[in-house]
């Protein structure tokens, strides 16, 4: 009932402040410095903690680096299929592994400086460089070892892998090419950890991307200018980007950010629909002011997991805490259809290993066990977790309390929420769970340092294709959230993963990789180092009067191809 009400109220907020959108716009749009008609204001979460894409891998960051740079090729988030960008196209020679790539003739940075394989070489040089605070390079690394980057000429470079390599060039999907000339100096001091922080002066940023960031508002915006010199026209050979400024406004309240959604004030958000706006939006599309996107099951789902790393070695939870026995039990006491029911009103599918149904391609039904609260509490018994004071709370067998923190994203409904409902079915058997909310950069540098017992957190696909997730999949990546980074798989379960995707990796044969990649499925769901609960149904909101969107069940959803955005001609 009480989420009825607020529902209603939000309806009436909407209603209220729907009729003076076109003002507040305007006025937004002046006080950024944006003053034009071709404005489109978005909305992110979170604050950049960088300008640096380098070494920054939130969706903050994604979503500038779409705006001020561009990578040699991409991936088509709404076909799946490669596309040529700085590079025009690429043959790959008779030895298999190396591919040669030309680049545009006449492209030029946005400071006017030419743009020449010599930024390539040195963007990869960066990435690779151990001392340059980077996170792209175990995402391009085969095996462990890097890809060779050379230039043959001014416009012609070739990308040498160390071995086959199934997915080809998807991997350089959203590897952002850097100015040598402005940061070969910073690379060289090894000082390019801290290049183009927050405190850098925008004037000497510098990229190939549709948009140039003008000004930066800590705490309110981010405003990006027009990029005269970016090298891309649309189909009928008009110059892109077709609006002159974005607008980023960071808006951390979920609930603030759909109102101001349904009332035009902002053009889209970085991300789906909470199931409980839709209703709202739906109400707000039929008067014409949204309009609404059905883009499928996520390829992403909210995921539980647990601090493995040898950090908590001397805490005396860590017998159970560090238990894939325990991970189990957690799995088994939450159900997951109430949980779709309570978490996202429906509009989810229930998830039981951590890649979605959504990614047709590669998902396999793991046949974990579902809901089973008895035997869970078995399990927990036979970890010798008992009730021993009456009082309905487990301990272990030193009197040690069976308590853990969870820590969350605040302000993000669907993760409050589940947070919530995992500590009350846990509650249930006795385990007692703190609920700790963090805003998102906080979050992400308090589970980064390995200070935490357990997080509840998404983490965003790149890619369809596994092989271009492979720091999350393997023991040494550095997106392997429960223990990243290892110099050698603590477990025999990594050790196998390891070994099936780099297999997954290197053969060219499509079925024999997906069976491979089933086996890893299982080995996911049996260890559960991270759980998921559900997959959400994705419905994406945007103004009406933005044109060309090509929205996708990725996030960011039309951020990724942000130099089409154009705007329909009033009247």
């Amino acid at each position: 009932m009480k989420f009825r009400r607020r529902l209603a109220t939000v309806a009436g907020v909407i209603a209220l402040v729907g009729c003076a959108a076109c003002q507040r716009r305007s006025a937004d749009a002046l006080a950024a410095g944006a003053a034009s008609e071709k404005t489109v204001v978005a909305s992110i979460r979170a604050e950049p903690r960088s300008f640096n894409r380098y070494t920054t891998r939130d969706l903050t960051g994604v979503v500038i680096g779409y705006l001020s740079h561009s990578s040699l090729v991409r991936i088509n988030r709404q076909t799946d299929r490669l596309e040529p960008e700085l590079a025009e196209g690429w043959d790959l020679l008779p030895d298999g592994l190396t591919y040669r790539l030309k680049l545009r003739p006449g492209v030029q940075f946005s400071d006017g400086h030419p743009f020449s394989s010599a930024d390539v070489v040195f963007s990869f040089a960066a990435i690779y460089d151990p001392d340059a605070g980077g996170l792209l390079a175990d995402t391009l690394q085969v095996r462990g070892k890097p890809l060779i980057v050379r230039a043959e000429a001014a416009n012609v470079i070739t990308v040498r892998f160390p071995f086959p390599f199934a997915p080809g060039l998807r991997i350089l999907d959203g590897v952002p090419i850097y100015p040598r000339h402005r940061l070969e100096s910073a690379l060289t001091a090894g000082t390019f950890a801290s290049a183009w922080g927050l405190s850098t002066p925008l004037s000497e940023l510098a990229g190939l991307g549709p948009f140039v960031l003008q000004r930066y508002e800590p705490g309110q915006r981010l405003v990006f200018d027009r990029n005269p010199r970016y090298w891309r026209n649309d189909a009928g050979g008009h110059a892109l980007p077709a609006v002159d400024h974005v607008v980023l406004d960071i808006i951390p309240d979920q609930d603030t950010e759909q109102l101001r959604i349904a009332s035009g004030d902002v053009d889209f958000t970085q991300s789906e629909l909470r199931p409980s706006d839709y209703a709202p939006m739906k109400r707000a599309e039929a008067d014409g002011r949204v309009k609404l996107t059905d883009l499928g099951e996520g390829r992403d789902g909210d995921l539980l997991w647990f601090n493995l790393t040898p950090s908590l070695k001397n805490d005396p939870r860590a017998a159970w805490l560090q238990s894939a026995t325990f991970r189990r039990a957690v799995s088994q006491a939450v159900d997951r259809d109430l949980f779709v029911n309570t978490v996202y009103l429906g509009a989810a599918v229930p998830g039981y290993g951590v890649v979605s149904p959504g990614n047709h391609g590669w998902y396999t039904d793991v046949s974990a066990p579902g809901y089973d609260a008895a035997a869970a509490a078995a399990s927990l018994a036979g970890l010798g977790l008992a009730d021993r004071h009456g009082d309905g709370k487990l301990t272990d067998a030193k009197g040690v309390p069976v308590r853990f923190s969870l820590l969350t994203q605040k302000g993000n409904t669907s993760l409050e929420r589940g947070a919530e409902m995992i500590r009350e079915s846990l509650g249930r058997l006795g385990i007692q769970v703190d609920v700790v909310d963090f805003e998102v950069g906080a979050l992400i540098h308090q589970f980064s340092k390995g200070e935490y017992d357990a997080v509840y957190f998404r983490l965003l696909t790149t890619d369809t294709d596994p092989v271009l997730n492979l720091d999350f999949w393997l023991s040494s990546g550095s997106a392997h959230v429960w223990h990243p980074s290892q110099t050698s798989p603590a477990t025999p379960w990594e050790q196998e993963i390891d070994r099936l995707m780099n297999e997954i990796t290197t053969i060219t044969d499509q079925n024999r990789r997906r069976t491979l990649f089933a086996d890893v499925q299982r080995i996911m769901a049996h260890e559960a180092p991270a759980i998921c609960f559900a997959f959400p149904k994705l419905w994406f909101a945007m103004n009406g009067r933005i044109e060309q969107a090509t929205p996708a069940p990725f996030r960011p959803p039309v951020m990724w191809n942000p130099a089409v955005l154009s705007l329909r001609t009033p009247g």
